[in-house]
């Protein structure tokens, strides 16, 4: 395996060694990761970029290379800040739905407070941060206490997180005008003959997002116990 091949591989600034010096740096990463934050919440990510960044923090640019190497390391560091928004977990309530019920509300929560947050998660590198692994392992936990293991607790965890994850994404993502959906369901309308349900339904009008989050997932939990159901003894 070459050695260029090796250093791809490593692309996680929560994989790389941290920079040790004689000195302190000239900024701390706290600080960077708190600007980072909060320009994502203002302008989104588009618009992030490490110029903008040190300008919002007062620096030159190349201050901010001690602690990042990329706006990617950027991105996966305010992530991170965003799963240690999320309140601990209570101890363990009435039951395993409960328990995994707040498990996913307060992560919903968060990134709703956070609209860039949700899609990024779904990038191609998987985040290794402390709290974002402390909150799977919340997830995780409560299903193997609940009866799941192997595969089963695999597509569980995966089946619960991409529902929140896809449920604050469109809510974030997904925009459309009062004036789009009005034409627009006029157009289902008058072409019910190849939509009847869409149109019937007012497929453009629904909007409930916390509704709809809920309902699915209480389907979801329904499924699990369905499954505990069928592979108990």
């Amino acid at each position: 395996m070459s050695g260029k091949h090796d250093a791809e591989e490593v692309r996680s600034v929560w994989l790389r060694p941290a920079r040790t010096a004689k000195e302190d740096p000239p900024l701390s990463l706290a600080r960077i990761v708190e600007a980072a934050v909060a320009l994502l919440d203002e302008e989104g990510i588009e618009q992030l970029s490490m110029r903008r960044l040190a300008q919002r923090l007062g620096v030159a640019a190349p201050s901010l290379y001690w602690h990042v190497k990329t706006k990617d390391d950027v991105v996966d560091l305010a992530v991170d800040a965003i799963f240690g928004e999320v309140a601990p977990a209570p101890e363990r309530a009435v039951g395993w739905r409960d328990d995994l019920t707040a498990v996913l509300v307060a992560w919903r929560t968060a990134l709703l407070r956070h609209p860039w947050a949700a899609a990024v998660t779904a990038r191609r590198r998987p985040s290794l941060g402390p709290n974002f692994l402390a909150q799977m392992e919340t997830l995780q936990s409560t299903l193997v206490r609940t009866g799941f293991t192997d595969h089963a607790l695999r597509a569980a965890t995966w089946a619960l997180y991409n529902h929140v994850m896809g449920s604050a994404s469109t809510e974030t993502a997904l925009h459309i005008s009062d004036e789009e959906r009005r034409i627009g369901q006029q157009r289902l309308q008058s072409e019910a003959d190849r939509y009847p349900t869409l149109a019937a339904q007012r497929y453009l009008y629904d909007d409930d997002w916390e509704g709809s989050f809920h309902n699915g997932l209480r389907f979801l939990l329904d499924g699990l116990a369905l499954q505990l159901d069928t592979d108990a003894p």
